[in-house]
């Protein structure tokens, strides 16, 4: 590395004074590039002026974001993003139109303008819906073919058909059965004949029902974000019922909002209490046919309500055949934060306890649906879980 490279990134690593020799080795996009750091990372009276904040208005936060943005890759942008809410007080920026359409959406984000909704003026409601909108049809995108794949549970995989559906074809199957149509010339097997699923056609009666009970309190914001998404491809699914309950100490059932998940992230109430074993209950209410249930819990187990009564529930529950599963936490990273006695008094009732991420949860879904063991899959994963008192 050349002396000037080096001075260039020590310059570029201590920030810009006013010093020629140092300004000398950056250029015009580094002098930016430095400006940037600056004016959130700099020591405040020791910056020079114009150098020392991010200023108040939102025109100037958002040259600040678009520099930012043009400097570093999207995780870097969303970890400054993270510092500049926190160091300096931006939040209350996310209320401007013209500061929301340059930021960098991800699901905390989301998370925030959730929170923030009830404060919003209504012009820059519309601006958030966008914002919104762009990351949950990203997510969708992610997780929703996976997420169809793993659940989809209108196929009898015991009875097999040479005419199958093209969506039901069982390819390995079929390419191991047409290994003798290879084709040299294409690199590729032609099949002759195809094999598939027989179709199960399903009466509504006989739909497994699954309830996400999930807690809105303030440190579960990611976690809601990511199970309305779900909540929404699991409804879109004609193999299983689906219900999304939201809570803190009130109670808000989404369920006939699932076929618009934006419109579902508006109904969340971020923050509040916490009452558990009020929002299992009204959950226990709707169940229909315990046998054919799966209640998935997320919540990090911080109770505000009664405990007692919470776990007395949770066992009738398995007493009655539902299929019980606690999630700490639905997200991307992190290990979270939890009660750890009542997750153990609920772990000795045989309920698995534990944190998802959410390329894991389709998984973990198609798994609980076939009711085959959580506690191995998850072990399996290399995925902790919350180990019972007994």
């Amino acid at each position: 590395m050349s002396e000037d490279e080096r001075g260039r990134r020590w310059t570029l690593a201590l920030g810009v004074e006013e010093n020629e020799e140092a300004v000398s080795l950056l250029s015009d996009s580094d002098r930016r590039m430095s400006d940037a750091l600056s004016a959130l990372y700099g020591n405040g009276e020791g910056d020079k002026k114009g150098r020392g904040g991010l200023g108040g208005s939102a025109p100037r936060v958002a040259k600040w974001l678009g520099d930012i943005r043009e400097f570093f890759p999207a995780p870097v942008v969303q970890v400054i993003q993270k510092d500049a809410f926190d160091r300096k007080g931006l939040r209350q920026m996310l209320l401007e139109p013209e500061f929301l359409a340059t930021v960098e959406a991800d699901v905390n984000l989301v998370a925030d303008l959730v929170a923030l909704r009830g404060v919003m003026p209504e012009t820059t409601k519309e601006t958030a819906r966008a914002v919104i909108a762009k990351v949950v049809a990203a997510l969708m995108a992610r997780l929703e073919a996976r997420t169809a794949d793993a659940i989809r549970g209108a196929l009898d995989r015991s009875r097999r058909t040479n005419r199958p559906r093209f969506a039901d074809i069982d390819w390995p199957r079929t390419i191991r059965a047409n290994l003798s149509q290879y084709q040299p010339e294409y690199r590729t097997v032609v099949p002759e004949r195809l094999i598939g699923f027989v179709r199960q056609q399903r009466r509504v009666v006989d739909l497994d029902e699954v309830i996400l009970c999930v807690d809105q309190s303030g440190s579960m914001a990611s976690s809601v974000v990511y199970a309305s998404i779900f909540a929404a491809v699991l409804a879109s699914l004609p193999v299983v019922a689906t219900k999304l309950v939201c809570f803190d100490t009130a109670i808000v059932d989404l369920t006939e909002e699932l076929a618009d998940p934006v419109e579902v992230l508006f109904g969340v109430q971020l923050g509040g209490g916490t009452d558990i074993n009020r929002a299992v209950a009204y959950c226990e209410d709707r169940i229909e046919r315990p046998a054919k249930a799966h209640l998935v819990l997320i919540t990090d187990l911080y109770e505000g309500g009664d405990a007692e009564a919470l776990v007395d529930r949770l066992a009738r529950l398995v007493l009655a055949g539902v299929n019980v599963v606690v999630l700490l936490a639905l997200t991307d990273t992190g290990r979270p934060s939890y009660d750890p006695n009542l997750a153990a008094r609920v772990a000795a009732l045989g309920i698995p306890v534990f944190a998802c991420t959410p390329d894991q949860f389709p998984e973990l879904m198609a798994t609980a649906l076939r009711r085959e063991d959580v506690h191995g899959w998850a072990a399996d994963r290399d995925i902790k879980l919350v180990r019972s008192d007994a």
